[in-house]
């Protein structure tokens, strides 16, 4: 009975590697240009850059100063030819921030490759990193709230009330 059982796993094992032997040998086989296989494989690996990727341009921008809690502090700039779109200042590192509408009425913008949330309204903003899940800066506020506020897009007149 153990011979009859050891024939039949030599049997599998055989086969098994008959059945490996095919793709041993399509892996070694030599390649007639190798170079242009690895360039592939590179062109292959690098993402593709997307909007939140860009270096905003701020030369033209206004910029609003955020003094936050536990002495954070970021920097908005805002572009009024193109109110979909703000920089933002955060830990020496400038990011572009794209308008996500909300049906609050709050000011919205968002960098999904960072994880950055700016939730703005007139009084105070809030940065949130949706990667972690948490605050990043609470009680943001800006010297100047009526002209961050007209300038996110808000009337000047609901900012005041």
């Amino acid at each position: 009975m153990k011979k009859i059982i050891q024939l039949l796993s030599l049997a599998t094992l055989a086969t098994s590697l008959i059945g490996l032997a095919p793709l041993a040998h399509a892996n070694s086989a030599p390649t007639k240009n190798k170079s242009t296989s690895n360039a592939t494989n590179k062109a292959a690996t690098i993402p593709e850059a997307t909007e939140d990727d860009e270096e905003p341009d701020i030369r033209l921008s206004k910029s609003f100063d955020y003094k936050c809690e536990l002495g954070n502090s970021l920097t908005m700039y805002t572009n009024s030819n193109d109110n979909q779109h703000i920089a933002m200042r955060w830990k020496k590192r400038i990011y572009r921030m794209t308008r996500i509408d909300t049906t609050t009425g709050a000011n919205r913008f968002e960098n999904r490759k960072a994880g950055f949330i700016f939730i703005g309204i007139p009084s105070k903003g809030l940065l949130l990193d949706s990667h972690r899940g948490h605050q990043l800066a609470n009680e943001c506020k800006t010297t100047d709230p009526e002209l961050a506020a007209e300038a996110h897009g808000v009337s000047v007149s609901s900012a005041v009330k």
